[in-house]
């Protein structure tokens, strides 16, 4: 019989649970999961016959993270940006040569990010998808993201078109129809940013949204892009609802702060993103003043990492980092961390599920999903002694120390291996974008987009082009 054999019980044995109920800790319990659930956590379990039985004995069981913003189809260009700002993202993205990829290359970095979030405990990724110039774009996406065992949501974005043309495309409808089915492991967001134009260009895409109930995920607060006109204008018009997810929200007012706040939405919070590429300081130093939820990600391998221990940590020291220097400026000093480690590893699980709206994961209990990541490593130093469990988790642990994933009561990874993954076909894909993409670029332009030079001339910050406003919160000289 396989170990993990599709429907096999599995119970995980004597870890330190984080059942992610507020700052509880379990020690020496067990989760049993049947089927697609938990069905129970306690000491000592008894197990249904022939179900398999895994060590966690030394390890943290905790739910599986989930990233509430990624934008998969670019990892197959892992690091190239490693030395870009913002405007050069949006340059090479947005105006020169993200038009360049194919359908075939948005499959391959969908799936090399799909699969290198499960191999780091992230078991829901929200896919920022705003390469989809095409109907057949989008199905390459959608068609690599259920070819891989995990749990997604496809937010679906054209950053090559004005969001009112695309969503009003017949073939976005029908897109719709075919593929947004209800599929519990897929599912479904409509993705485009607000410029602050006064004639509120996007209003129709909100419109589509709202018809096809499908919740709108958008980056607000970005410095030179996207301010706090645009959250007046959604306000305004009745467009912030408590499905919206506001990805950075990191150069907002405390005006945009309050209103986001009063209609319930979230903040999606990509600290290594802000903190290299310039969106604003990471909000969550201002954010928790207002009570308003949130949940991390990681935005994009251009440049970042692609696993939640990473924004974990820069959370956690951007956060800190800002309250001691705004005490050093009034002469104070800070006796008490007011962000503790419990509440980002809240963050990067229980956070995103509200975020996504599902309510049946983020936490370890009966009856919820049986998303899982056990944190072991019988070969690290840095596994012993576990003594605060969540600060293990988010300053010691790292996506090597992932030892066991399950997605919808699914073993997808077990001592440190993805199962069923032929990484060297995922390798080769990847290759033939790479190559592709060069060749189209030409070598000369392929090592000036990852060497950039300093201009001499002024480049335009904000990317939107479909309107010609301008204010003096997008920065155009």
């Amino acid at each position: 019989m396989n170990e993990f054999e599709a429907g096999r019980p599995v119970v995980l044995r004597g870890g330190t649970v984080l059942p992610m109920d507020g700052r509880r800790v379990l020690t020496r319990t067990d989760v049993l999961v049947t089927g697609d659930r938990i069905a129970a956590v306690g000491p000592e379990l008894e197990a249904p016959e022939g179900a398999a039985e895994i060590d966690a004995t030394g390890g943290i069981v905790m739910p599986g993270m989930i990233d509430t913003h990624r934008h998969m189809w670019q990892t197959v260009m892992r690091g190239y940006g490693a030395d870009w700002t913002l405007t050069q993202y949006f340059v090479w993205y947005y105006l020169e040569h993200g038009k360049l990829f194919r359908p075939e290359d948005v499959h391959a970095g969908n799936t090399l990010a799909a699969i290198e979030a499960l191999d780091a405990g992230v078991t829901t990724v929200v896919d920022w998808s705003h390469g989809l110039r095409t109907p057949d774009h989008a199905d390459a996406a959608a068609d690599a993201l259920q070819a891989v065992p995990g749990r997604y949501v496809l937010a679906y974005g054209n950053i090559q078109q004005p969001p009112a043309e695309w969503t009003a495309a017949p073939e976005f409808r029908d897109f719709v129809r075919r593929r947004v089915t209800g599929d519990d492991l897929l599912g479904f967001q409509i993705a485009f940013d607000v410029t602050g134009d006064p004639s509120f260009p996007e209003r129709p895409a909100f419109e589509v949204a709202r018809e096809l109930g499908a919740t709108v995920t958008t980056h607000a607060g970005v410095w030179g892009a996207t301010s706090d006109d645009g959250i007046r204008l959604m306000y305004d018009h009745g467009f912030m609802t408590p499905g919206t997810v506001y990805v950075h929200a990191a150069s907002l007012s405390a005006d945009s702060y309050h209103r986001i706040a009063a209609t319930g939405g979230s903040i999606s919070v990509s600290t290594e993103s802000e903190q290299s590429a310039g969106q604003g300081y990471p909000p969550t130093w201002a954010i928790r003043a207002h009570g308003i939820p949130v949940s991390l990600s990681m935005d994009t391998s251009v440049w970042w990492s692609g696993d939640l221990f990473s924004a974990m940590r820069t959370t956690l020291g951007a956060d800190r980092s800002r309250e001691h220097l705004e005490a050093h400026a009034k002469g104070e000093t800070v006796t008490h961390c007011a962000l503790r480690a419990d509440q980002v590893v809240d963050w990067a699980t229980r956070g995103g599920a509200r975020a996504i709206g599902r309510d049946d994961l983020g936490t370890i209990e009966p009856g919820k999903k049986a998303d899982l990541v056990l944190i072991k490593n019988d070969a690290s130093p840095v596994s012993f002694p576990l003594l605060n469990p969540f600060g293990h988790v988010a300053f010691q642990a790292q996506r090597g120390d992932v030892h066991t994933v399950l997605v919808n009561g699914r073993v997808v990874k077990h001592e440190h291996r993805l199962l069923g993954i032929d990484l060297a076909a995922v390798r080769a894909q990847a290759d033939s974008t790479i190559e592709y993409l060069r060749g189209e670029m030409g070598e000369e332009a392929w090592e000036r987009g990852m060497n950039p030079d300093i201009p001499s001339a002024k480049v335009l910050d904000n990317p939107y082009t479909y309107t010609d406003y301008r204010s003096d919160a997008t920065h155009r000289l």
